[in-house]
């Protein structure tokens, strides 16, 4: 990989996924954000989120009764053994394999496990490698 500074949390302002069985997403969701470090933001009826990631029933007023589909999601890792876990987290909560723990060619040091959801969503966990961060995460706060 060329790039020597990669920029986080400008992007994406949130991503949703609308999926058939809300409580076995849940149970996945809360277990690899556990192995990755991550609390669960909150929930409420038909829904939970964490972050930029928004999990809801077919049925909530957003998703307008349509699923989402497949899609790739890639979670930031703070190290190996957190990729490691990931995936021991997920399969341990109803994921399927779909890429074991390992480097991949992408670039020196990408170190990923894949696995795929309860509704099919490849879901990655990552660490490119040692590197410095400017903070740990982007904190905003609004003005009411």
């Amino acid at each position: 990989m060329e790039t020597q500074e990669l920029h986080r949390g400008r992007l994406i302002d949130h991503l949703q996924l609308v999926v058939r069985d809300l409580p076995a997403s849940q149970a996945f969701y809360q277990a690899v954000l556990d192995a990755l470090g991550i609390p669960m933001g909150g929930s409420g009826d038909g829904y939970f989120w964490a972050d930029e990631l928004f999990v809801s029933t077919a049925d909530s007023e957003a998703a307008l009764g349509q699923l989402t589909g497949r899609h790739h999601l890639a979670f930031q890792a703070r190290d190996r053994a957190a990729v490691d876990a990931f995936h021991a987290a997920a399969l341990a909560h109803g994921a399927r394999d779909n890429g074991a723990p390992g480097e991949r060619p992408y670039h020196p040091g990408y170190y990923a496990a894949f696995v795929l959801d309860p509704d099919g969503n490849n879901i990655e966990a990552v660490y490119h490698g040692p590197a410095g961060r400017s903070a740990d995460s982007v904190k905003v706060t609004f003005d009411g």
